[in-house]
């Protein structure tokens, strides 16, 4: 409890003082910029600015840890003057305009970091969505590869080879699993059929194409969305990921067993309130 006037004072000296170590200490071992997850304090940022260092305020904690990963620095939970160890490093740190909005580049120049960022600029937003999506689509295929790196054609060729093997080895049985099996066929004919109509070509007349290729053992052939026939897709440089693909029909299979072992279906109705009122009838008019 402070009574008088000099004990503000004093305690305000006290602040000043403690805050000025502590800056200090980080502009002696070598601290140009701080980068922290609150805001600065007024006796804070004007230690800074004695020592001529950079704050920087960044609020979201998953950007924190990309900086951190990035530039080898260690996250403090207080604030105090880390050891040398905690530090990260980085050559150049700089505001840039882009599109119109002011961002904090932190630049490694020197050498190659662990993470990279990726500017995306167009004229529309639908138009940075799709290239948002195309990068997305790549890194993570970029990253299953790194794990399992089999291919298969593409271009619908590996989906029309399996249902059509799988449809001759459902002709060897008798009795009802023959249909399950044929039906299981021709479900694998559903994405060759729309990447067909997604480049605006005639399904039947593509597939009927391709099924005639793969009869003569062209075991590749799949969609050319350009010319509007058939091509080798592992010469054209067209393959899919085999993990992904994998996963795709082991999903989509497991989904229809479960909604084929659902024998009751629970509909939720409207629920009904009062009865509306009936109109009230118009007034007699008057005879008189």
């Amino acid at each position: 409890l402070m009574e008088t006037a000099d004990e503000l004072l004093k305690f305000s000296a006290g602040e000043e003082a403690e805050v000025e170590k502590l800056i200090k200490a980080l502009a002696d071992n070598g601290v140009n910029v701080v980068v922290s997850a609150g805001k600065f304090g007024d006796i804070h940022l004007h230690f800074m600015n004695k020592y001529k260092m950079m704050g920087v305020r960044l609020v979201s904690k998953f950007d924190l840890r990309r900086l951190c990963r990035s530039t080898g620095a260690q996250a403090q939970a207080r604030v105090c003057c880390p050891p040398a160890t905690a530090y990260g490093e980085c050559d150049r740190v700089y505001i840039e305009e882009v599109g119109g909005k002011e961002l904090t580049v932190f630049d490694k120049a020197s050498e190659r970091g662990n993470i990279a960022t990726i500017v995306i600029r167009g004229s529309s937003q639908s138009r940075m969505d799709d290239v948002e999506r195309a990068i997305n689509d790549a890194v993570n295929t970029y990253k299953a590869l790194t794990r399992d790196s089999n291919l298969l054609a593409g271009a619908g060729a590996a989906e029309i080879e399996l249902a059509r093997q799988i449809e001759s080895f459902g002709e060897k049985w008798a009795g009802l699993e023959q249909y399950s099996i044929k039906k299981f066929a021709h479900a694998l004919e559903t994405l060759p059929k729309q990447v067909a109509e997604n480049a605006g070509l005639d399904p039947t007349e593509i597939l009927s194409k391709i099924y005639a290729a793969h009869q003569e053992g062209q075991q590749n052939a799949g969609i050319d969305i350009l010319n509007g026939g058939i091509l080798d897709a592992v010469e054209a440089d067209i393959y899919d990921l085999y993990s992904g693909k994998r996963s795709a029909i082991k999903l989509g299979a497991d989904a229809a067993v479960t909604i084929l072992k659902v024998d009751q279906i629970i509909m939720s109705k409207q629920a009904k309130g009062p009865a509306p009122r009936a109109p009230k009838a118009a007034d007699e008019a008057d005879e008189d």
